[in-house]
């Protein structure tokens, strides 16, 4: 039997995973994660093993190389529970790159400059082919920001952006001034929590700083403005975020 061949020119090969189904629709997401274990192999390995039911589509080492796991086509199980702007199935709609790294609980080393590298030429490869949009182009986080932390706020996503992968604004300064946290109540909450379902994330407009929206504001921290990740609504957030989304909406066909 002949050797299927990636469907990216940047994958080296394919090292197929058994862990995939029909997709629901076509894709339109592209979702970054971390693989969050010391070894690449062994990370490699995992995903590939029916035991685990977890995959993803494409695999990134730390010296650049490529393989893809699953086909495009496909349902790989990446994403896991989560949602963005209003859809839950999000393995149906996204294609999944894992980048070998041991993330936070690792110590969160920096992304190698040839990994970094490779992953914006997949990224660019797969956007233009699956004509997928700057801004769903998403963390793991972004999309299940109660339960993952990946890939980081170490990932350079301004990078990214420069390269023409992803949405992104200049992080407005951090400066003293007024701030909402847990806790907090009324309608300034109930805004805030407003602009990040407009912009995607899964959060309830309840006017209740609660620990969803924490985790909410500590995901668009770790994607948006890494320079401080506390899940502290402070004004830099609120500018960043509002920012974001009127750059998405000038950007709009």
């Amino acid at each position: 039997m002949a050797q299927p061949r990636p469907e990216s020119p940047l994958a080296a090969k394919v090292f197929p995973s058994p862990n995939h189904g029909e997709r629901k629709g076509a894709p339109d997401m592209l979702i970054l994660h971390y693989t969050g274990m010391p070894d690449s192999g062994e990370a490699l390995q995992w995903l590939c093993n029916p035991v685990s039911e977890v995959s993803a589509h494409y695999f990134v080492f730390e010296d650049g190389r490529v393989l893809q796991l699953v086909p495009e086509g496909r349902r790989a199980w990446h994403a896991g529970v989560g949602s963005w702007l209003g859809e839950n199935d999000v393995n149906s709609r996204s294609i999944g790159i894992e980048i070998a790294n041991p993330g936070h609980v690792g110590g969160m080393p920096p992304y190698p400059d040839a990994q970094i590298e490779a992953v914006i030429a997949l990224c660019r490869d797969i956007c233009e082919r699956w004509r997928i949009p700057p801004a769903r182009v998403l963390a793991h986080s972004d999309i299940a920001p109660a339960r993952k932390n990946d890939p980081g706020e170490a990932f350079p996503w301004e990078r990214l952006h420069r390269e023409g992968v992803g949405h992104w604004v200049a992080p407005a300064p951090i400066a003293d001034g007024r701030y909402f946290a847990r806790g907090d109540e009324g309608q300034p909450i109930e805004a805030l929590q407003a602009m990040l379902a407009m912009y995607g994330y899964g959060v309830a407009i309840t006017g209740v700083f609660d620990e969803t929206t924490e985790a909410v504001i500590r995901a668009f921290q770790r994607h948006f403005r890494p320079t401080r990740v506390d899940g502290v609504a402070d004004a830099s957030t609120i500018t960043t975020l509002r920012d974001l989304i009127a750059s998405r909406q000038a950007s709009a066909p």
